[in-house]
């Protein structure tokens, strides 16, 4: 039996679905009974848990071959680095309960760096806290997800603009969830012994002059990649709904990327996935 926490989203919903379709017994762990009727339908195990409850997130844990495990992010949250600490304390403590079972976590580039990475801590927090409690884990640092263009691509539709923190001109490595939950699939299937560190990336570099290229072509107007200011990071993620302290986390994630100070762990495995940004951005579209 393989657990798979937060099959709700883009790189869970991967993962468990990968693993049906290989025949494979899958848990997945949803937070209210009606997100996991999807899953019942296509055959899984369903359990309704958070990670506030330890016993419950424990029992879900229970005779499992493997954990796909990750902590999704409330931006809300006004101290948003101890609140994705206190989970990863409380997701450390159900793994302790449960037998430890092989763990694949979803990291993120740049975890292996003490500062300067924004909201990456958190992440870092979680690879330290996880392999204190658990004897096998793997450990995936994806790079920029793909999937975070899709916010942009109303403005582009309405205006041709693509709103972007990073240089345009800069290819940087990206990759799409999908491959992020196929390979955290294969990795359960895989099985663990000791600590892995396995970075991501897709299949190729990319510019966000190319995703507005590639998204001139779908939506069949000029689209154009443009550079906004580090100063209106903060003010632009509030607009979201981000807290103040998360917003500023970003903030000092892309200006660690702007300096070229945030990049992968040297010597480390690099996996490259298969879905194109091309392909990524149709989807979307």
């Amino acid at each position: 039996m393989f657990v798979v926490v937060g099959a709700t989203g883009h790189t869970g919903s991967a993962a468990a679905e990968t693993l049906l379709r290989r025949g494979q017994p899958v848990r997945v762990v949803v937070r209210s009974a009606d997100k996991g009727v999807v899953w019942k339908a296509k055959g899984a195990d369903v359990v309704v848990a958070a990670y506030q409850d330890v016993k419950a997130m424990a029992k879900a844990f229970e005779g499992a071959r493997g954990v796909y495990l990750l902590v999704p992010p409330n931006y809300q949250a006004q101290a948003w680095l101890d609140e994705q600490r206190r989970t990863m304390d409380l997701a450390a403590e159900a793994l302790a309960a449960s037998g430890k079972p092989h763990v694949v976590f979803l990291s993120s580039v740049g975890a292996h760096l003490a500062e300067g990475t924004g909201p990456i801590r958190a992440a870092r927090y979680g690879e330290q806290r996880l392999s204190a409690v658990v004897q096998n884990i793997t450990i995936l640092r994806p790079c920029y997800f793909m999937d975070n263009w899709a916010p942009g691509i109303g403005l582009a539709k309405a205006q041709g603009l693509l709103p972007t923190f990073i240089e345009p001109s800069a290819k940087i490595p990206m990759i799409s969830t999908q491959d992020i939950g196929r390979v955290a699939a294969e990795q359960l299937l895989a099985g663990g012994t000791g600590k892995k560190v396995l970075e991501l990336a897709g299949p190729e570099d990319y510019s966000p002059n190319e995703v507005a290229a590639f998204l001139s072509e779908l939506l069949g107007k000029t689209v154009t990649a443009k550079l906004e200011l580090l100063s209106s990071v903060v003010p632009a993620f509030t607009s979201f709904g981000f807290s103040n302290e998360a917003a500023r986390l970003f903030e000092e994630m892309y200006a660690s990327f702007a300096k070229g100070a945030i990049g992968y762990e040297r010597p480390a495995e690099v996996a490259r996935g298969t879905v194109t940004l091309r392909e990524a951005l149709r989807n979307m579209v």
